[in-house]
């Protein structure tokens, strides 16, 4: 089927356009595939055949890039331009026509990735706040000395379950070095703009006794149909992102997580919860899955768990862009970045009678860079 409206051809020209402009110059290729799609209405099209939550640049991107990762396909002249498969080409005036080619190829194959797939970054950058988070929630319920504090983590949209593993990287961030508990794990580079304080350095005050992820279609790591997705959600460029990534699958095959596949996720909380033993800290984590609600589902989801923080000691840490979290005013993003592409990290949780809400830290979709915030909790 061709797309030939000219209302959702310009709205699908918007968006590449927008992303090649924006978000998109993280990666020079596709930067340039991006404003190549937008220009021309057969290939800005495709992405109308994706669901409506889904017609994102992004989704597109990996569909191509999932072909240029299989081995049992040709190789074509748009190989040569990514490094993931060996190709050391920059963006030239070559790439519309080995673009235009590859997609004429591969059409029917990119639409059924289109109309089934869903992007499934399972991004473990974000672990650099996140195990940084863990350790204020201790702090702020004075858990965690002498000894780490047992703590149960439930993965809210976990894709693959990366992030259950977080006890497990290592951490180079320039302002607390923590090795990775064996050689094979993982590296987590990132900055700090500015630091947390001084009294969550030091060792590790919680420990990861349960864990469990929930996700409508949640990551086989040793599907390798499944694990390919995953890598071809990762832009080609990045080299680091996609070493890491490698690693951590390999480290989540060594160590299965449980995982459960469902649309209601908050129903396999409300299990989870139940059967926790006493002692054991819930929390519950979500990063960059809340966009895929509309907004009655993001409202119940707040109250539901608002519900439970106090009256079941969950605690709640989201990393989600700005507009989809859970503060009614945002705190200064601190840099040129845009609060809509840019991770806010809060946290909820329940001193005596009251529920509070935090914003901990603004960081890069990725983790490429952290800010914390010295806001008093709300």
């Amino acid at each position: 089927m061709t797309i030939d409206d000219p209302t959702v051809l310009n709205r699908m020209s918007r968006r590449f356009r927008n992303f090649s402009e924006q978000d998109g110059q993280d990666d020079p290729l596709y930067a340039a595939l991006a404003r190549h799609i937008a220009d021309e209405p057969q290939l800005c099209g495709l992405l109308a055949e994706a669901p409506p939550g889904q017609q994102l640049p992004v989704l597109l991107l990996a569909a191509l890039h999932d072909v240029i990762l299989d081995d049992t396909a040709a190789r074509t002249p748009l190989h040569d331009y990514y490094p993931t498969v060996g190709g050391h080409r920059q963006p030239d005036d070559a790439l519309p026509h080995a673009l235009r080619t590859f997609v004429a190829m591969h059409r029917s194959r990119l639409l059924q990735t289109l109309r089934t797939r869903a992007t499934q970054t399972n991004e473990i950058g974000r672990c650099g706040v996140l195990r940084v988070a863990l350790q204020a929630l201790m702090e702020r319920l004075n858990l965690g000395r002498p000894a780490p504090h047992p703590i149960a983590l439930f993965d809210f949209g976990c894709s693959a379950g990366l992030n259950l593993l977080v006890q497990d990287y290592g951490y180079d961030d320039g302002w607390d070095l923590q090795p990775a508990g064996e050689a094979s794990a993982p590296l987590i580079r990132g900055r700090w703009r500015r630091p947390p304080p001084a009294s969550l350095q030091g060792p590790r005050r919680w420990q990861v006794c349960d864990a469990i992820g929930v996700d409508p279609a949640p990551v086989d790591v040793t599907d390798a149909l499944a694990t390919r997705w995953l890598r071809a959600c990762v832009w080609p460029h990045d080299e680091e992102r996609g070493g890491r990534l490698r690693q951590a699958l390999a480290l989540a095959a060594a160590r299965p997580q449980r995982l459960v596949a469902a649309d209601d996720g908050l129903q396999v909380l409300d299990r989870w919860l139940a059967r926790l033993p006493d002692g054991v800290q819930p929390v519950m984590v979500n990063t960059w899955v809340l966009a895929y609600l509309d907004a009655q589902q993001r409202a119940h989801l707040n109250q539901t768990l608002a519900g439970w923080i106090g009256a079941r000691g969950l605690a709640w840490i989201s990393g989600e862009a700005g507009k989809f979290s859970p503060v009614a005013t945002l705190p200064p993003t601190g840099g040129p970045e845009p609060a809509d592409t840019t991770t806010l990290w809060t946290l909820q949780w329940r001193d005596a009678d009251r529920v509070l809400t935090e914003a901990l830290a603004w960081s890069h979709a990725h983790g490429k860079w952290m800010d914390w915030l010295p806001n008093d909790p709300l």
